[in-house]
């Protein structure tokens, strides 16, 4: 059975703390550990910027984690890959839907879901 924690910080993305939207869930079964990491929203003197390339203000990643203190956090030279979705784009930031937190939401339970699956099936990543 994997342990899944919704964690209150963010994980990836170094603009993070200007970001409107953070989320990060740690996933465990035995010694196996994965962060699911989704940002967006990001606010740079005061306007709603793009987080990367091709129009992209939403993202999701996943990545092995590791020991950090007291804590399982993101070992960022082990980002995961995944079949679903991961990112939300527009051309600008008025195209974006209004619910895009909603889909943002939907896009990181679909990542969960999938790593989940994963973890659950062959027992490691």
């Amino acid at each position: 059975m994997v342990k899944r924690t919704e964690r209150g910080w963010s994980e990836h993305f170094i603009g993070a703390q200007d970001c409107t939207y953070r989320r990060n869930t740690l996933l465990e079964r035995g010694e196996d550990r994965i962060v699911v990491s989704t940002v967006g929203g990001y606010l740079c003197n005061g306007e709603l910027e793009t987080i990367g390339a091709g129009g992209r203000y939403f993202e999701t990643l996943a990545f092995k984690a590791k020991k950090v203190g007291p804590y399982f956090d993101a070992a960022f030279s082990k980002k995961l890959s995944f079949k679903s979705p991961w990112e939300i784009c527009a051309d600008s930031p008025e195209e974006l839907p209004d619910d895009v937190d909603n889909q943002a939401d939907l896009q990181h339970e679909r990542v969960v879901a999938e790593l989940t699956a994963v973890l659950e099936q062959s027992g490691g990543v």
